[in-house]
C-alpha cells in the first residue's frame, strides 16, 4: 500500500475568465462534489450559497467530517474575511418544496441573485426489480429514489426559475451519471430516476430557452455519484445470487468495490450490501479519494457554469464517451436491422408500388 505522501494529489481546476464574480447555489455542498466544488470557486473570487441536509450534517457524522473540515479552512483562511462574506450555508432537504423556496430567497437576499443553479443531490438504491418488490418497506425505496432523485431537482429548479426568469438570465447544471444513458442491471430504478430527470431537463430547456436561461445536463461515470452519496440496499433474492444468475449485477461489483476500498476501516462493508433487511451506508472513501476521484468532474462543472453558450450535454471523461457511443452505435444498428419493421417505411414503399390499371 502507497504512502499518503506518494498519492498523486487531483490536478488544480483551470476556471474561466469572466468579468464578474458569479453567484452559485450548490444543492449539496456537503458531498465531495459539492465541498471540492465550494473551495475552488471561493478560490477564484465567486460567491456561493451552500445547500446542506441537516439530518445528514447533524447525525452522520463521516459523512459531514469534511464540510466541517471545509468550514474550518474558511474560516482559517488568509482571506477568511472576503471567504465568509461570499459564502452561506443554508439548510436545504430538496424533497421538501418549502425549504428549497426558503434557501432560494435567503440566497437572493444575501447576494442579489443567482447565477447558476448547481443541482448535484443524489442518492442509489441498490437491488432488482423483484428484489424492489418484495415488501411495503422495499417499496418505500423505490418512492424515496424517485423523491431524491427526481422530485428533489424538480423542487429547486421550480424554485429557482422565476429568479433566472426576472432577470433574464441563468444557467441550470444538472449532474447524474452516464446511467442516463445506459441501464445497469440491479440498479433499475437508480437509472430509472436518471433519466427521468434528464428527460424534464431536456424539455425544460426549450421551455426557459426564450427566457436566456441555459440548461445543461454533466454525466460523470456512474461511480461518482453512487461513491459520494448514501447507498441503500434491498434485501436479495436466492433467483439473482451468482450462482443462480450470470448477469454483472451491481450489487456484486459494488460490494467487491467496497472491500477492496484503500483507506477502509471497515474490511467488510461490502457485506452490508448481501444483509437480508434494508441497509444504508455511505462509502468509506479516504478524504485523498474524494478528491481524486471528483476532481475531474469539479472541473468541467466549474468552466461549464455561467459560460456564455454552454453545452447542453456534457459527457466527463474517455471511459463515459466510450460507453455512451458503443450504446448509440448499437442502437443505430438495431434501426438499420429493423427499418423493415416501421409502418412508415411500409407505406412509402406502398406508394412507390405502381398500382394495376382500372381497364
Amino acid at each position: 500500500m502507497s504512502s499518503a505522501s506518494d498519492v498523486k494529489l487531483p490536478r488544480e481546476p483551470k476556471f474561466p475568465t469572466h468579468n464578474a464574480p458569479r453567484v452559485w447555489f450548490v444543492t449539496c455542498a456537503n458531498s465531495p462534489v459539492g465541498i471540492s466544488l465550494c473551495t475552488h470557486l471561493l478560490a477564484h473570487g465567486d460567491y456561493v450559497t451552500a445547500g446542506v441536509l441537516p439530518v445528514e450534517f447533524e447525525k452522520q457524522h463521516d459523512r459531514s467530517a469534511d464540510f466541517k473540515d471545509f468550514l474550518e479552512e474558511v474560516g482559517t483562511h488568509q482571506d477568511k474575511e472576503t471567504w465568509r462574506a461570499r459564502l452561506r450555508v443554508v439548510a436545504l432537504d430538496v424533497r421538501i418544496m418549502g425549504q428549497c423556496q426558503s434557501a432560494v430567497a435567503e440566497a437572493v437576499q444575501s447576494f442579489g441573485r443567482i447565477d447558476i443553479l448547481f443541482c448535484c443531490h443524489s442518492e442509489v438504491v441498490v437491488g432488482t426489480v423483484e428484489e424492489l418488490s418484495q415488501s411495503p418497506r422495499t417499496l418505500t425505496l423505490v418512492q424515496d429514489q424517485f423523491e431524491t432523485n427526481f422530485f428533489g431537482p424538480v423542487n429547486i429548479i421550480k424554485a429557482t426559475l422565476p429568479v433566472f426568469r426576472s432577470k433574464k438570465n441563468g444557467h441550470i447544471v444538472l449532474l447524474t451519471a452516464i446511467s442516463g444513458h445506459l441501464g445497469t442491471p440491479g440498479l433499475s430504478m437508480y437509472c430509472a430516476s436518471q433519466w427521468a430527470i434528464e428527460g424534464y431537463c431536456d424539455s425544460l430547456a426549450y421551455e426557459i430557452a426564450p427566457f436566456n436561461i441555459r440548461m445543461t445536463i454533466v454525466q460523470p461515470n456512474i461511480e461518482i455519484n453512487i461513491l459520494t452519496h448514501k447507498m441503500t440496499s434491498a434485501p436479495p433474492m436466492q433467483a439473482y445470487a451468482e450462482e443462480n444468475n450470470p448477469a454483472p449485477l451491481s450489487r456484486n461489483i459494488l460490494s467487491s468495490l467496497l472491500d477492496r476500498l484503500e483507506g477502509s476501516s471497515e474490511p467488510t462493508t461490502g457485506d452490508q450490501l448481501h444483509s437480508n433487511e434494508v441497509t444504508s451506508l455511505y462509502p468509506p472513501l479516504s478524504k485523498i479519494m474524494k478528491e481524486r476521484l471528483v476532481a475531474e468532474t469539479v472541473h468541467a462543472v466549474a468552466a461549464i457554469g455561467g459560460h456564455d453558450n454552454p453545452p447542453a450535454r456534457h459527457i466527463v471523461g474517455s471511459e463515459g464517451v466510450a460507453s455512451v457511443k458503443e450504446k448509440l452505435k448499437t442502437v443505430s444498428e438495431e434501426l438499420e436491422d429493423f427499418v423493415e419493421c416501421s409502418s412508415a417505411a411500409d407505406v412509402e414503399r406502398a406508394a412507390e408500388t405502381p398500382q394495376p390499371s382500372a381497364t
